[in-house]
């Protein structure tokens, strides 16, 4: 069964949020084992450098990724697909070239460091619109469970 790992930076706060990702995951769970990674973001204020802090959260980022992992990154500049492309590109990349799981990085509010850029095997955006990271977590889980659903032929997905 395809391991699927989330690491991101925060929590989901509100219960509406909790609630929608409980259920996402109770739908995704016929499809493979989610483990969540919700790292600490850190704090800064107007005499730190983006960059500076993006680096300190990339050192927990990393350290958190699995060994051969088909690893997707949340950025606004990375690609748009259509639900049935996204289904196409992680049914093949998951089992042409063999990864042992998938790994999603959500990073904070500052973005992703270059280090977490350079390693990701898809640069992925969920829609030109900009959401809330909260938001973004249950659109990922909703269009992986679609991409699932689509990939097996199942009815969701019209």
């Amino acid at each position: 069964m395809l391991h699927i790992n989330l690491i991101c930076l925060g929590k989901l706060k509100e219960s509406y949020w909790r609630e929608a990702e409980a259920e996402y995951l109770k739908r995704l769970g016929a499809f493979a084992k989610i483990k969540i990674i919700e790292l600490k973001e850190e704090s800064f204020d107007e005499k730190d450098t983006p960059e500076k802090i993006k680096a300190k959260e990339a050192e927990k980022i990393l350290k958190s990724v699995p060994e051969n992992s088909y690893i997707i990154i949340l950025d606004s500049k990375g690609k748009n697909f259509s639900s049935e492309q996204l289904a196409g590109q992680l049914a093949s990349n998951l089992t042409i070239q063999q990864f042992n799981s998938l790994t999603v990085i959500i990073g904070g509010p500052l973005g992703l460091h270059e280090s977490i850029i350079k390693i990701a095997n898809l640069k992925l955006s969920l829609s030109s619109l900009t959401f809330t990271h909260q938001m973004a977590r249950i659109i990922l889980w909703e269009q992986l469970y679609r991409s699932f659903m689509i990939s097996t032929g199942r009815k969701y997905h019209y």
